[in-house]
């Protein structure tokens, strides 16, 4: 399984069936919070709507050839979010990054520390060349993540995204591998 410690508190792990309780539970008590910029959270209604997503994300280790796509965070034992690329082109070996927190969670630097991790898991293990960010435009406080971490602003998609009742714009964060060396 699995495994990537990136400190005392907090940990990158595979999914695994038996978080889908655990798993569903943080996202209903943060679905209020995130439907501000997720649009699949009105798909996800019991328990076995998050097992199926967690069985996604197993069959994306078999995609990969044995690389997870998708991580729990773990904070103190606890799911506090997720982490992975939803988007993998292997030709290009470019991967879209996406990632969200419980809200009990929030300002304490897991998001951060934990996307600083992934990106190396990125470049060194997956072997990408570029690895993107997509960001709802006034979402700042996921935007604050890749600003941070050094990629670069990129551009806006304007109407990139349908939520439940309105267009949001994204805004792209690039970081190539070459970058990514250069400032370690």
């Amino acid at each position: 399984m699995f495994l990537h410690k990136i400190d005392e508190e907090l940990s990158l792990r595979l999914f695994n069936v038996n978080d889908a309780k655990e798993f569903f539970n943080l996202t209903i008590q943060a679905k209020a919070y995130l439907k501000e910029w997720l649009g699949w959270l009105d798909y996800t209604n019991k328990e076995e709507d998050s097992l199926e997503f967690i069985k996604a994300t197993l069959n994306g280790v078999i995609e990969t050839g044995g690389f997870p796509k998708t991580t729990a965070i773990i904070y103190k034992g606890k799911i506090a979010g997720i982490i992975g690329f939803n988007e993998l082109n292997k030709t290009h070996r470019i991967g879209v990054m996406g990632y969200w927190l419980g809200q009990e969670f929030q300002g304490k630097g897991i998001m951060a520390r934990a996307c600083q991790s992934y990106v190396e898991y990125g470049f060194t293990e997956l072997g990408l060349n570029r690895i993107e960010i997509r960001v709802a435009e006034e979402n700042r406080k996921s935007r604050a993540i890749p600003e941070k971490l050094g990629f670069t602003k990129e551009g806006t998609i304007r109407q990139a995204e349908w939520l439940y009742d309105h267009y949001v714009d994204h805004v792209i964060y690039g970081l190539l591998v070459d970058e990514w060396k250069n400032k370690k």
